[in-house]
């Protein structure tokens, strides 16, 4: 059984891996995106109830909790490289030395930014079809239902937000990476 002392050490070291005040406030969203998910919880309630009680099911309920959960699942990806929990080779990461890993942090950066770049591109171009008609007029995608929500409009901006977002964060982490000091860096430099 763990005592207080691992548990407030655990702890620490969750916090540890935040690296700069943009993280943090990413980090910090969590608390309120969560009532996102909770919202989607109470609309999939409402429209069970509405359906199967009253015999009267709603036109908006599914398109809706469709957006919110699409929503949380896109900030995940910001949000994971906030804390410093995406997808790492540990076996090989943790294997090296601390010079080595800081190397590794550096090209990674380097390769995330390339993908960001190209992926906010991307992005960038299905923004502007959906949100903009051949004319270049003001014109909202939606989702061609009675309905017709401009969720997939909506979406796919925060895609391009989410992307260009994760490419500010890993901008601060290469020069994070590449002002980090390391063990072996720093008995380099002294001349030892």
């Amino acid at each position: 059984m763990a005592d207080q002392s691992d548990i407030i050490d655990t702890a620490g070291q969750d916090e540890a891996e935040i690296r700069t005040g943009l993280d943090r406030a990413i980090a910090g969203s969590t608390k309120v995106l969560a009532w996102a998910i909770f919202a989607a919880f109470l609309i999939t309630v409402i429209e069970v109830f509405a359906r199967y009680v009253f015999n009267s099911p709603t036109f908006w309920a599914h398109e809706t909790t469709s957006f919110l959960i699409a929503g949380v699942f896109l900030i995940g990806g910001p949000v994971a490289l906030a804390r410093d929990k995406h997808i790492r080779v540990r076996m090989f990461y943790d294997s090296v030395s601390p010079r080595r890993r800081r190397m590794l942090d550096i090209f990674n950066s380097l390769v995330a930014l390339m993908f960001f770049a190209g992926l906010a591109f991307a992005s960038w171009i299905m923004v502007r079809k959906s949100w903009f008609n051949p004319s270049g007029a003001l014109h909202l995608e939606g989702t061609g239902t009675s309905w017709n929500p401009p969720t997939p409009a909506l979406l796919k901006l925060l895609v391009l937000i989410c992307v260009v977002v994760m490419f500010v964060q890993t901008v601060f982490h290469l020069i994070a990476a590449i002002r980090r000091e390391t063990p072996d860096t720093s008995a380099t430099e002294r001349g030892h």
